[in-house]
């Protein structure tokens, strides 16, 4: 699986463009805004982009799908639906955050836990992975062994619960289940910051060790 990194907006949130090495056929992972600049990086790649996922619902990682979307006439998918309040409210998160006026919207398809997602011959396992928002989700590949996590693990911490609905308990319990039952070797790519791997979270995250909260 090739993997282009772009960090966007002042948050520097990492989109991921993600491609199948044999079909090139590509999708973007988590487009929080600078469109062109999006854009130009698929375009520098010659990437087919077939869709785009979202991890979930907060602003710095979805701003720029609407207009994404209709500049490459692709179809948005994810997050589940319990994210729909956060879509809803983009308006209000833009305001709130100093951002751009910002429409809500609604993806074309809502994800579930189980789903698979096939990209070329790439077959994205999506899991629900609740606590930071109650619809996140994460997306892995086995072949690559890697996993798009969004903003429930980082190298070292993990993603804040003080907002609506987030759930501390609930996104390490996520984590516990869902991520850390990955092989070792498994690459973490997070919303924020550097990569990780599973292996080196499970031993040295203290926010997961019970040292931190």
């Amino acid at each position: 699986m090739k993997v282009i990194t772009i960090p966007v907006t002042p948050f520097m949130q990492n989109c991921r463009v993600i491609a199948c090495d044999v079909t090139g056929k590509a999708a973007i992972v988590d487009p929080g805004g600078d469109v062109e600049k999006i854009l130009s990086a698929v375009e520098e790649h010659n990437l087919a982009v077939e869709f785009i996922l979202l991890t979930h619902g907060h602003l710095d990682h979805v701003g720029a799908s609407n207009k994404l979307a209709d500049s490459l006439n692709i179809e948005i998918v994810g997050p589940h639906i319990e994210d729909k309040f956060w879509l809803d409210g983009l308006p209000m998160q833009a305001q709130m955050f100093g951002f751009a006026p910002q429409a809500g919207f609604t993806p074309h398809k809502w994800l579930e836990e189980g789903d698979v997602i096939e990209l070329g011959e790439l077959k994205l396992a999506v899991k629900h992975c609740p606590g930071h928002t109650p619809g996140h989700v994460v997306f892995y590949e086995p072949k690559s062994a890697s996993v798009l996590v969004g903003d429930v693990l980082f190298k070292g911490s993990v993603g804040r619960t003080d907002f609506p609905k987030g759930d501390a308990a609930q996104l390490k319990h996520a984590i516990e289940t869902k991520l850390f039952t990955l092989d070792d070797k498994t690459r973490v790519m997070s919303g924020h910051g550097e990569d990780t791997s599973i292996g080196y979270e499970k031993r040295n995250n203290p926010f997961m060790s019970g040292r931190f909260g």
